[in-house]
C-alpha cells in the first residue's frame, strides 16, 4: 500500500514542479538580448541569494520538509552550455560560510525579510567584467503568516546595499539584469531613477518555485524554457498608489473604502498614469499576434452569451513559446457605478512553434457580468443585476493593452433595461457607518472622478434569522449497534447512525485533534473524527489534515514535495496545468495517508503588503476562483480533499485575529467570496476553512450568515467547514466579545469543526469549551450539533479515510494489555535523567509539560527521539510564557534500553519535563 512509502515524495512529481515554476515567471524587462543566455554569454552572478536562494514564504504554508532545493547557481550549472564567473561564485561561497544564511532562530515569524548583502566593491566588479558579459543581480525576499511585509527598506523596498549593489554592478556591465527572487511583488520604482539604469536591461520576477526553484529559474534564463508567465497583479509606482494604503494594518480596524475597486479595477477606472507594469502584463522570447476572427451574440438579457474566437500566432523566427489571451468587460456605469475593466476569461496557448497558430474560443454569459445592488439604487435591492446599457468586451494580452471588439458589428451586448439576474437577500452588511470609493463624472482626460458615497448598514435581524432556520432535531436513540462501517456499506442511513450519539458524544465530534496527533500520520496539523474513544468505538474514523499550500507540512520531519508559491502558479495563467500539478499533490497526500490538504490559501491580494500574500493568488476574484478550481478538482480526482481557506476577508497578518475587516456587502460578494463562490459551485469544493478575523463585527468562524446563509443556501455546499487553529468565536446574533472556547457559538454558525484542542483532548473536553453549558442553557439546540455531526461524517464517508482499515477490537486490547509500570520523570536540563528502561512492550503515554512565549497562534515543534529515531513530536501553540501539560498518546515501544533526545524542529518552546506512563 501507498502508506509503506510515507515521507517518500512522489515519484515524478519534482519534473511537475519544475516545469510549473518555469511557465509562473514572469519577465518585465527584456533589452539588447539579455535573454535568454546563450553559449555565447559569460555570466557573472551578484547577490547571496543566488545561493540562499528562496523556495517559499514562511509560517505555515512554506514549512515543508523537502528531500533537496536547488539554487540558482546550481540551475545554471545543469546547463552546462552557460558559462559562469566561477571565481565570482566562489567569494560569495567564502562569504555565505562566514556569514551564513539568518532564519531568524528558526522561531515562528523570527525569519528577516531578507538577508545581509554580501558588500561588492568596484575592483570586484570591474574585475568580473574582464571575463563576463552579462551580470544578474539577484533579490531576495520573504514574508509569511504572522509577519506581513512593510513600506521600509528591506521588505518592500530595496535596501540602500542592494540599490549600491545595482548601481555598481550596472556601471560596469552594460547588460544586467535584476532577478527577483520574492514572495510577492515590491516596489519597481527605483528602475525610473536608478544610476545606470540605462543598462538594467533585464528584469525577472522568478518569485519562490518550491523545491525546483533553482532549476527552473536557469530554465527561463536560458533558452529551455521561453517565459510565459503574466502577472497576478498590478504593479504601481509606489505604495502610496494603491488605494487600500491608508486603510491596511491597523490591528483592531480596515474600513475597506475602495469597495471593489481593488487592483487593476482601481488604476484602469481613475488612475492608470500610477501604473508601472499593468496587471497581466509579462514578456515573451518571441512575438506573437492575436486577432479576433469571429464574435457572436445568442440569447437576450440574462441568458445572452457573447462567443469570442481568437486566432494567436508566434511571429518569431527562433523561439517557442506560449501566449495567453485575456478578455476584460467594461459594463455600463449605470446607478452602481463600475470598474471600467473586469477580467472575464483568459486561455493559454499550447507551445506555438515559429509560424504557428492556435484558434481559442471564449464565451460570456451576460450573467458574468452582473453586479451586486446592496442598496437598492437600481429598484432591486439584495441582488444581482444588469444595468440597462451596453457591455463592452475588450481582447488583449494584458488589461492595458486589450482593445475593445464588436461584437457582430455592435459595441457589445445590448441590456434593454434593468434586469434581475439573482435576488438574494441581505448578508454580511456593516454595522456602523463609512464611505466607499465610486466613480463621479468622466473627465476630458478619459478617467473617471473618484467619489465617494455611503455604504448601506445592516438592516435585518440575524437572531430572527437563526431562529427561523433552527434544523430539525432527531431523537437520540442511543447505541443500536450500527457502525460507520455500515453506512459506508449502505446497510444503514447516516441519519440513523448519528441519531445514536448522545449529547457528550456530539459536543466531542466537533473538536479536532493536533497537531501532530498520534492517530494520524506524524507532525501534521490535526485529526478529527473518531478521534474520542467513545466516537471511535462506533468505527469512525480519524481523519488527517496537513498543512498547505504549496506541499504537504509534516513537522515530524517527514519529506514531501514543495510546489510553487500560489502567487507564481497563479502568474502562469495555466488550469490545465495546475489542475495536473494539483493532481500529483493528491497523490502524494494518499501516499501519506491524508485526507485533506489545507489549501488553496484563496484571499485578494488586497495589498501588496500582505505578508502572506504568497499563499494566495491574486487581486482578481475571478482569476482566484479558476485558480482555486483547478487545484480543487486536481486534488478531488485522486479521492483526497482541498481545504480552500481562508473565508474571509483575512488580508492581513498583523492583528489577525482582531483587526476587523470592515466591507460593504457589494464588496464582499464581487470581490472577497467570489472565488470561493466559484471553487464551490464549479470546482465542488467540499472541505473549508474559516479565518482568524471578525468580518463587520462577527467573528468569521461563528459568522451565520458566511457558515449557513451564502456558503450552504445559496451556494448549495454540502462540505466541512473548520475553524483555523486555536480560533476565536463570539455570539452570531449580538457580536460582542470573542473567545476560543465559545464553540456553542461555531456550531450555531455550522462551523463544524473546533481546530484544534490538545491531543487527547477532544474526549476531556481539554479546553473546556462551552457547547454542553450552551446546551443546558438553551442557547444551542441538539438539532444544530446533529447537523454537523452529519456534515463531518458525511466528509469521512468520502474521504480516504473510509478506506483505510480500522484497528480491530482485538488489536485495541492488545494495546491496552495491562502490566505494572511505574512512571519515569525524564529531564532535559539534567541529561544524566534522559534514560528509560522498558520490560514490557506495549502502548505508553507520554506527558509533557512545556512553555512558549511566543504568540498565541504562533507554532513550534519537535520530535521526541528513542535511540536517535522519532517516535513522537511534540508540537504547542502560544501559552502566554505559562506552563502546560500535554500528552502523547498511543506510542507503540518494544522491551530494551533507550537513550532519549530532542530534535527541535521549530524553535520556541521550552520542556521542563516528561513524563512515560501507561
Amino acid at each position: 500500500m501507498e502508506g509503506t512509502k510515507m515521507g517518500v515524495p512522489l515519484e515524478g512529481f519534482g519534473d511537475k514542479v519544475r516545469e510549473a515554476a518555469a511557465e509562473g515567471m514572469v519577465l518585465l524587462k527584456n533589452e539588447q538580448q539579455m535573454f535568454p543566455l546563450t553559449k555565447e554569454d559569460n555570466v557573472a552572478l551578484f547577490g547571496r541569494c543566488q545561493i540562499n536562494y528562496y523556495k517559499s514564504g514562511t509560517g505555515s504554508g512554506g514549512a515543508v520538509h523537502t528531500p533537496y532545493t536547488t539554487n540558482l547557481v546550481e540551475g545554471f550549472r545543469r546547463h552546462k552550455e552557460i558559462s559562469l564567473n566561477e571565481e565570482l561564485i566562489s567569494v560569495y561561497e567564502d562569504w555565505i560560510k562566514e556569514n551564513p544564511f539568518d532564519n531568524g532562530g528558526g522561531v515562528w515569524a523570527g525569519e528577516p525579510w531578507y538577508q545581509k548583502e554580501m558588500p561588492v566593491s568596484e575592483a570586484l566588479v570591474k574585475k568580473a567584467r574582464e571575463t563576463s558579459n552579462k551580470a544578474l543581480v539577484v533579490i531576495g525576499r520573504t514574508a509569511g503568516e504572522d509577519q506581513d511585509n512593510a513600506a521600509v527598506e528591506g521588505s518592500y523596498l530595496l535596501t540602500k546595499e542592494e540599490e549600491a549593489l545595482i548601481e555598481i554592478v550596472a556601471a560596469s556591465f552594460e547588460k544586467t539584469a535584476v532577478v527577483l527572487n520574492v514572495s510577492n511583488v515590491m516596489d519597481m520604482s527605483w528602475l525610473c531613477t536608478m544610476k545606470n539604469r540605462e543598462h538594467i536591461c533585464g528584469v525577472l520576477y522568478t518569485w519562490q518555485g518550491g523545491m525546483e526553484a533553482g532549476n527552473a529559474s536557469a530554465d527561463v534564463m536560458t533558452d529551455a524554457v521561453t517565459p510565459s508567465g503574466k502577472l497576478p497583479d498590478t504593479i504601481a509606482y509606489h505604495i502610496e498608489d494603491y488605494p487600500s494604503t491608508g486603510d491596511f494594518g491597523d490591528e483592531k480596524k480596515n474600513c475597506y473604502k475602495e469597495d471593489v475597486y481593488v487592483g487593476y479595477r482601481y488604476f484602469e477606472t481613475f488612475a492608470p498614469e500610477k501604473v508601472q507594469f499593468p496587471f497581466g502584463f509579462g514578456l515573451s522570447y518571441t512575438e506573437f499576434q492575436t486577432e479576433v476572427t469571429d464574435t457572436g451574440i445568442s440569447g437576450e438579457g440574462k441568458n445572452g452569451e457573447i462567443t469570442i474566437k481568437v486566432c494567436v500566432t508566434n511571429k518569431g523566427e527562433v523561439y517557442s513559446g506560449k501566449e495567453v489571451v485575456q478578455i476584460y468587460y467594461e459594463a455600463p456605469q449605470g446607478k452602481l457605478g463600475q470598474p471600467v475593466r473586469q477580467l472575464a476569461a483568459f486561455g493559454k496557448t499550447k507551445l506555438l512553434a515559429p509560424g504557428e497558430s492556435q484558434n481559442l474560443t471564449f464565451t460570456i454569459g451576460a450573467e458574468q457580468m452582473a453586479s451586486y445592488d446592496d442598496s437598492g439604487v437600481t429598484g432591486c435591492k439584495n441582488a444581482y443585476v444588469l444595468e440597462a446599457g451596453v457591455y463592452r468586451l475588450y481582447v488583449g494580452t494584458d488589461v492595458r493593452s486589450a482593445v475593445l471588439v464588436n461584437i457582430e458589428g455592435k459595441e457589445g451586448l445590448e441590456i434593454p433595461v434593468c434586469t434581475v439576474v439573482q435576488q438574494l437577500q441581505e448578508v454580511l452588511a456593516p454595522t456602523e457607518d463609512f464611505e466607499r470609493l465610486r466613480p463621479g463624472r468622466l473627465l476630458e482626460s478619459g478617467v473617471y472622478e473618484a467619489v465617494k458615497e455611503a455604504v448601506p448598514k445592516q438592516s435585518i435581524s440575524l437572531k430572527e434569522r437563526i431562529r427561523e432556520n433552527l434544523p430539525k432535531e432527531m431523537e437520540i436513540t442511543g447505541d443500536k449497534g450500527i457502525t460507520f462501517a455500515m453506512v459506508k456499506d449502505k446497510k444503514a442511513t447516516l441519519e440513523e447512525f448519528v441519531a445514536q450519539f448522545g449529547k457528550e458524544e456530539l459536543a466531542r465530534i466537533v473538536r479536532g485533534e493536533g497537531m501532530c496527533n498520534p492517530m494520524v500520520t506524524p507532525g501534521t496539523a490535526s485529526a478529527f473524527g473518531g478521534t474520542a474513544p467513545s466516537l471511535y468505538r462506533y468505527g469512525i474514523p480519524a481523519a488527517c489534515t496537513a498543512d498547505g499550500p504549496s506541499g504537504i507540512r509534516m513537522d515530524s520531519g517527514l519529506q514531501a514535495t514543495q510546489m510553487p508559491i500560489g502567487t507564481m502558479l497563479a502568474a502562469s495563467w495555466n488550469r490545465e496545468m495546475l489542475e495536473d500539478l494539483y493532481e500529483w499533490e493528491g497523490k502524494e497526500l494518499l501516499r501519506n495517508q491524508i485526507d485533506t490538504l489545507l489549501g488553496p490559501g484563496m484571499n485578494i491580494h488586497r495589498s501588496p503588503l500582505n505578508g502572506r500574500n504568497f499563499e494566495y493568488f491574486s487581486e482578481d476574484p475571478y482569476l482566484t476562483g479558476i485558480c482555486a478550481i483547478a487545484a480543487v478538482r486536481g486534488i478531488g480526482k485522486t479521492g483526497a480533499a482541498a481545504t480552500i481557506k481562508h473565508f474571509a476577508c483575512n488580508n492581513q497578518e498583523k492583528g489577525r485575529t482582531a483587526a476587523d475587516s470592515v466591507v460593504s456587502q457589494r464588496a464582499v460578494r464581487e470581490i472577497y467570496l467570489k472565488g470561493f463562490e466559484m471553487a464551490v459551485r464549479e470546482g465542488k469544493a467540499r472541505s473549508l476553512m474559516t479565518s482568524y478575523n471578525p468580518l463587520n463585527g462577527h467573528w468569521t468562524a461563528s459568522n451565520y450568515d458566511l457558515c449557513t446563509t451564502v456558503l450552504r443556501k445559496e451556494w448549495g455546499y454540502k462540505g466541512i467547514v473548520m475553524t483555523d487553529w486555536w480560533a476565536k468565536m463570539n455570539d452570531p446574533e449580538e457580536g460582542g466579545k470573542e473567545d476560543m472556547r465559545n464553540t456553542a457559538a461555531m456550531v450555531r454558525a455550522q462551523n463544524d469543526l473546533y481546530m484544534v484542542v490538545a491531543n487527547g483532548g477532544s474526549e476531556e473536553n481539554a479546553y473546556e469549551d462551552n457547547t454542553l453549558e450552551a446546551l443546558e442553557k438553551g442557547k444551542l439546540t441538539v438539532g444544530e450539533l446533529q447537523r454537523c455531526a452529519l456534515n463531518i461524517c458525511g466528509f469521512l464517508l468520502e474521504s480516504p479515510v473510509a478506506e483505510r482499515p480500522l484497528k480491530t477490537k482485538e488489536e485495541l486490547e492488545k494495546d491496552t494489555k495491562s502490566f505494572v509500570f511505574m512512571p519515569v520523570k525524564l529531564l532535559p536540563k539534567e541529561p544524566e535523567t534522559m534514560k528509560l528502561s522498558l520490560e514490557h512492550a506495549g502502548r505508553y503515554k507520554i506527558m509533557v509539560k512545556l512553555r512558549s512565549a511566543l504568540l498565541e497562534q504562533a507554532q513550534s515543534s519537535c520530535n521526541l527521539l528513542l535511540n536517535g529515531k522519532p517516535v513522537a513530536t511534540i508540537q504547542t501553540n502560544g501559552t502566554g510564557n505559562e506552563w502546560n501539560l500535554i500528552r502523547l498518546d498511543n506510542i507503540d515501544l518494544k522491551p530494551g534500553e533507550y537513550e532519549v533526545d530532542l530534535q527541535h524542529i521549530k524553535a520556541g518552546m521550552e520542556i521542563d519535563w516528561l513524563e512515560v506512563c501507561r
